[in-house]
């Protein structure tokens, strides 16, 4: 199976290394208004459980030991020397490794989010340069293990989602089953100004369907609901389900892929693991034939595996024209 190009990213000093000395002020790269970072401003911090296309998962495959490993892991890692972190930069080129997504030019406004980003599923894919393997101790095998509890997970959720939309429940599980999953685990340090910057600004995702789990109790993941932002609370050892913008295409608009952002806190690091859930480059990304009709047009247009990333892949060498990517895939 060919490998996923998502893009590359420009190297920039990560915020531990930022925060590694007496912080007067944050500086001016990282400062933005947060209440117009889009679509809309900002509400008050509310509870968020089961809602729309972002639900939590509770009773789920995933046991809890393979969690709390992963999380250890990934808490470590990033606890380790900037020196030692560095072995796993970012190369040109490339956005797989330790560093920050998707920077494209020198006077872009930067996340208050420190990131590592690994291909995990198919085997062959992976890029074991960027794996940690001496320090944290087992992270590779804990990741090996985590990632295919996640693939069964997402095949899983797949199947109950086409069932829902009437669909053949077999094709997609095996679409996702043979399908990529990529791991990006995030570190979001304190910051003295929490409400000028933000840890990772509002998207959607361009997967399937995506899996988080946060790595504590400390609220930072925030959905667009009417308007208003709001935070979604973690519950301990669920897996946040994310719809991905590849199923809003597929379902024609039943489900949607909904808005999200990262908000950081001003006292305590938040760490959160996300996997990006994608099926096989022979699926097609276009509405369902079975939910088309003379009165149900096709809402968005049909692209190949490789049409639809290289689309997305040009967006990202844009500077931010303000047009969200699902846009330029409707008819």
């Amino acid at each position: 199976m060919a490998t996923l190009n998502l893009g590359s990213s420009i190297p920039v000093p990560s915020i531990k290394e930022l925060l590694s000395q007496p912080l007067a002020a944050v500086p001016l790269r990282y400062l933005r208004d947060v209440s117009g970072d889009y679509p809309t401003a900002a509400a008050s911090p509310a509870t968020l459980h089961f809602r729309n296309m972002y639900d939590q998962l509770i009773g789920h495959e995933v046991c809890d030991e393979s969690l709390k490993d992963m999380h250890k892991k990934s808490q470590e890692f990033f606890e380790l020397s900037s020196e030692d972190k560095k072995r796993y930069a970012q190369k040109p080129g490339s956005l797989e490794g330790y560093g920050q997504a998707f920077v494209i030019s020198e006077d872009q406004k930067l996340e208050w989010c420190d990131m590592i980003f690994l291909k995990a599923i198919p085997v062959h894919t992976r890029t074991l340069e960027f794996w940690p393997q001496e320090q944290p101790q087992n992270f590779r095998e804990a990741l090996h293990a985590y990632s295919h509890d996640m693939r069964k997970t997402a095949v899983s959720i797949i199947g109950f989602i086409a069932m829902a939309l009437g669909l053949d429940s077999k094709e997609f599980r095996e679409a996702f089953e043979g399908g990529s999953y990529d791991v990006r685990m995030n570190c979001y340090p304190p910051c003295p100004e929490p409400e000028r910057v933000i840890g990772i600004t509002s998207h959607a995702d361009i997967s399937g369907i995506t899996l988080l789990t946060d790595c504590g109790d400390i609220p930072g993941l925030q959905v667009l609901k009417d308007g208003q932002w709001v935070f979604v609370e973690p519950i301990t050892n669920a897996i946040v389900v994310n719809i991905g913008i590849i199923m809003e295409v597929v379902s024609n608009g039943v489900y949607k892929a909904p808005y999200h952002r990262a908000a950081v806190n001003r006292h305590k690091d938040r760490f959160s693991i996300v996997t990006f859930c994608y099926p096989t480059k022979e699926f097609d990304i276009k509405p369902a034939k079975e939910l088309i009709s003379s009165d149900s047009l096709a809402l968005y247009k049909s692209f190949t595996n490789e049409e639809y990333f290289q689309s997305f892949y040009e967006r990202t060498k844009l500077s931010d024209d303000g047009v969200p990517f699902i846009d330029t895939l409707k008819i």
